[in-house]
């Protein structure tokens, strides 16, 4: 289950923001790895997992931003296909961005990335395990 999908279920709020800190630890964790190699590869790693966690984050806010408000009958998936469709596009900027304009190293930028998504993948059958 994505961020997105833990948003809609009990106590989404607090298990998003436990995946989004883990999520952020691993890209800066394997980008500092990268500073074995060089500073480029590590600002590369940076990017990349920015590519992917900054989109979670905004989607984390505006989902929790519609939250609040009264749920109408498909209301909810209008907000999710609007949420992931702005996912897909700044993911989208964030990588012409880096790849276009910073020139960034393509190895570290899509460990990064990949390990981003893994994470999301992931964490949250960890993060539900250890809940009583």
């Amino acid at each position: 289950m994505s961020v997105s999908g833990i948003l809609y279920s009990k106590n989404g709020a607090k298990v998003a923001r436990k995946l989004l800190i883990l999520q952020l630890l691993t890209f800066v964790l394997l980008s500092a790895a990268f500073g074995f190699k060089s500073l480029t590869w590590t600002t590369s790693g940076l990017m990349g997992g920015m590519a992917a966690w900054l989109p979670n984050v905004l989607f984390t806010l505006f989902a929790m931003r519609q939250q609040g408000q009264t749920a109408v009958s498909g209301r909810v998936a209008w907000i999710f296909a609007i949420g992931e469709a702005l996912k897909v596009l700044i993911t989208i900027i964030l990588m012409i961005i880096a790849l276009g304009l910073f020139k960034a190293v393509f190895a570290p930028l899509g460990l990064a990335y990949l390990s981003v998504l893994m994470t999301q993948i992931l964490a949250p059958a960890v993060i539900n395990s250890y809940r009583t």
